[in-house]
């Protein structure tokens, strides 16, 4: 059985795209951390500095979270490439001690 061709527009994104705005995601929140970071130390020990150190602690895991998270699959999926299935019958083996 054929299968269909794939079509160009059910293709998802490249995974260079997806790279790239994987990596803005990831860089943007360990900027913030960097702030935060900052402010931890300058804040002079109010609620400025816990709420800081906080965020500078709770960040790099909210990074790769936020970084690596899918659409939730509302995305128009492609569809998986079939491999066509080889048989062999039973009548195409020979006995190799019989052919001498």
């Amino acid at each position: 059985m054929a299968a269909k061709p794939q079509s160009a527009t059910s293709l998802g994104v490249s995974p260079e795209d997806d790279r790239r705005a994987r990596i803005i995601k990831y860089s943007v929140a360990q900027g913030i951390r960097v702030v935060c970071i900052v402010l931890a130390v300058a804040g002079g020990g109010n609620w400025l500095t816990y709420v800081a150190g906080f965020g500078a602690a709770v960040l790099p895991y909210v990074a790769v979270v936020v970084a690596n998270a899918t659409d939730g699959g509302n995305s128009k999926a492609a569809p998986k490439a079939e491999a066509p299935t080889i048989a062999i019958g039973a009548d195409a083996f020979r006995n190799a001690s019989s052919d001498k």
